[in-house]
């Protein structure tokens, strides 16, 4: 049976996190054989795992990424220094394996899923009107929503799609106020007069669309279908009690949707990395999130969620391959 808005509104009230877990694990960090907090984040990362798995100990074996790809129409309004037809090229990179999520998945031992949502039907300008349709928006969701998360112990989150900076600028400017400047970055590349156009689409496109409802009726109107596909799959992530890995500007902004709407909706997901595009860090700062990694990086495709889960997959691993000061024979405090 199709989504409808009512359903997204119910899943949005989501499970609560396992504090049972969460205190065991640091129940037995406190035994591990270690000076107490020596591992800093990775200990507060293998209790937030536990705390959102549901187990003690957390385990990440599994890492699934995914990949949503949507099609903007303000592309075609000069915002990118890439036209809209690289999206589709890039799906095809992907799936043969030649982009830079497909090294970084290899080498970490992730499994990457890609998804191209209609591609052939871009989304409309922003400016002109709401980017999809109350039934568009409901399919997207539900391609994010309705993908089988599994056995999976860690989902990476990530997107590709010519123009969605601009999309990603306007939501945020949308849900957080401010100045379109203060949102509004280089994305792929532009820079001087072009930015300055891109900032003054961004004003145009929030300007169009101040009756908007709710935080998640901006989404419609504002972001692209990969938008709503990776909200709808972090909604069905914490439900199905995997815990979330976000990418970059464009992910984290589609993610602060679901934020915006119900405070805590985005507790079960980690930031993988700060972007290099300027309105990420100020969108972190509104959400109160602290990336594990800073590199200047600014690419999509889930690069920087997979890099970072090389970091969640060790808090887990040592959490439970240290001994305990017992198992070992060590003498503690």
């Amino acid at each position: 049976m199709p989504l409808t808005l009512e359903d997204i509104h119910l899943r949005i009230r989501m499970p609560d996190p396992d504090h049972e877990a969460a205190a065991a694990v640091k129940a037995r960090e406190a035994q591990l054989t270690k000076p107490p907090g020596s591992l800093g984040r990775l200990e507060d990362l293998a209790a937030w795992l536990a705390l959102w798995q549901g187990r003690c100990p957390p385990q990440v074996d599994r890492v699934r990424a995914r990949v949503f790809a949507g099609n903007h129409g303000i592309a075609a309004h000069g915002v990118s220094a890439y036209p809209a037809e690289v999206t589709v090229q890039m799906v095809a990179n992907f799936e043969h394996g030649g982009a830079a999520i497909n090294q970084l998945c290899r080498a970490f031992g992730v499994e990457l899923d890609v998804y191209p949502i209609d591609l052939a039907r871009p989304t409309a300008a922003i400016t002109e009107r709401a980017a999809m349709t109350e039934d568009d928006f409901l399919a997207a969701f539900d391609v994010g929503y309705a993908a089988e998360v599994g056995a999976t112990d860690l989902l990476c989150l990530g997107e590709m799609g010519i123009g969605n900076t601009t999309a990603a600028a306007a939501l945020c400017l949308a849900l957080f106020g401010g100045k379109a400047e203060d949102w509004t970055g280089p994305g792929t590349g532009v820079g001087g007069a072009a930015l300055d156009h891109k900032t003054s689409v961004v004003a145009a496109a929030v300007a169009a669309h101040r009756d908007a409802k709710d935080p998640l009726d901006w989404l419609r109107r504002l972001g692209g279908r990969e938008f709503a596909a990776i909200a709808g799959a972090i909604v069905a992530a914490r439900w199905a009690r995997v815990p979330v890995v976000l990418d970059g500007f464009v992910c984290t902004a589609a993610a602060a949707a679901l934020e915006a709407y119900r405070p805590g909706a985005l507790d079960h997901c980690l930031v993988g990395h700060v972007s290099a595009e300027p309105g990420h860090r100020r969108l972190l700062a509104r959400l109160e999130k602290r990336a594990l990694l800073d590199l200047d990086m600014r690419l999509g495709e889930a690069s920087g969620a997979v890099l970072a889960s090389a970091l969640v997959r060790a808090a887990a691993a040592c959490h439970a391959g240290v001994a305990t000061f017992a198992e070992a024979g060590v003498t503690s405090r």
